[in-house]
């Protein structure tokens, strides 16, 4: 029993380790699942610690205790905030014409739309009582353009882009919709081996209270990386290219700040994702602290992982980040607000 339990020990920290893997080498079938699991890893864990114990197996036992620990040492930072966290309030309001917005805050939120079967009502009806000046979809549809249309998402978030509508994408294609008039936008900023990635820049104004001055151009994206079963060279691939998001919303503008919101089909496990954020982005629930925000799958009561994100660049702090579910859709929606330093 003590040589199982054992072998046990020792598959379950090879699992462990899959983690730390260099982005391209986890790119093969099946380690993305499996990568996507090990916060899930702390249950068999310690049910094998237990078993070790009982056995008086004491050297397996400490290596599955562990190994329960190390299976959520990523997470940590989801519970413990590197600064203090401020939660604000601000009603956004544009000015005349929409194109500036004189407000430090914004309200966003993402939701993958599942092949376009999102219930467009439920959808509307959030953006309404959140409050929400920036919305992305993915997986949208023409006939869910429709639908939400025909619930008066028009009369609240006016503009668009969106990516173009292509028989190689994963579920359908990626949209924004904006509260303000965008100063440019475009129908994909970079090529991924997905669906396209529209893009638009706001001109957000301090609110006068703030006693700043000068306009901060704020780039917004929608994006969906393929998944792991449409190739996972290419889901590894489309993840690490969203990097280039930020350099080129930036590289005319240092000071621009670039947002990137969608289903990334990634974790903080995964180390595409973390070779993602050390291009310059910080993932919203993360910074915040405050708990891990669960976005997939919403049919199950549990377990939990968190697929979709809300990225950013320097410029902004997170706050009231939260999941919810839209009917229909296999996904949590994800919102947060955004507020300029």
């Amino acid at each position: 029993m003590t040589i199982a339990l054992m072998v046990l020990a020792v598959l379950l920290w090879c699992w462990l380790l899959l983690s730390c893997l260099p982005a391209r080498a986890e790119a093969h079938m099946p380690m993305p699942y499996l990568i996507a699991l090990i916060p899930l890893l702390w249950v068999p864990s310690l049910m094998l610690a237990v078993a070790a114990a009982c056995c008086q197996a004491w050297i397996p036992m400490y290596a599955f205790v562990l190994a329960a620990v190390a299976s959520v040492a990523r997470l940590w930072p989801y519970w413990k905030p590197t600064s203090t966290r401020e939660t604000f309030c601000e009603t956004s309001l544009g000015d005349g014409d929409g194109r500036n917005a004189a407000v430090r805050t914004l309200r966003v939120m993402t939701v993958n739309c599942r092949h376009g079967r999102a219930d467009a009502d439920a959808i509307v009806r959030e953006v309404r009582r959140r409050h929400i000046d920036v919305l992305a979809t993915q997986e949208t549809t023409a006939e869910l353009i429709s639908r939400l249309h025909e619930a008066g998402l028009g009369s609240v978030l006016p503009y668009h882009q969106s990516g173009d509508d292509k028989p190689t994408d994963n579920g359908g294609f990626n949209m924004l919709f904006s509260r303000f008039a965008p100063v440019s936008s475009t129908a994909s900023a970079i090529e991924i081996p997905a669906a396209d990635v529209p893009s638009m820049t706001l001109n957000l104004l301090p609110s006068p209270d703030t006693g700043t001055d000068g306009v901060h151009h704020v780039t917004f994206a929608s994006a969906h990386p393929k998944s792991p079963m449409r190739g996972c060279p290419e889901w590894s691939k489309g993840i690490r290219s969203l990097g280039a998001v930020a350099k080129l919303a930036t590289g005319n503008d240092p000071q621009g700040i670039v947002v990137v919101m969608g289903d990334l089909n990634s974790s903080i496990e995964h180390p595409s994702f973390r070779t993602l954020l050390a291009s310059g982005f910080s993932d919203a629930s993360r910074t915040q602290a405050t708990h891990r925000v669960i976005t997939f799958p919403s049919w199950l009561k549990w377990p939990h992982i968190e697929l979709d994100h809300i990225l950013f660049t320097p410029g902004l702090r997170p706050s009231n980040v939260e999941s919810f579910i839209i009917p229909g859709t296999d996904h949590y929606a994800l919102t947060a607000t955004l507020t300029l330093d």
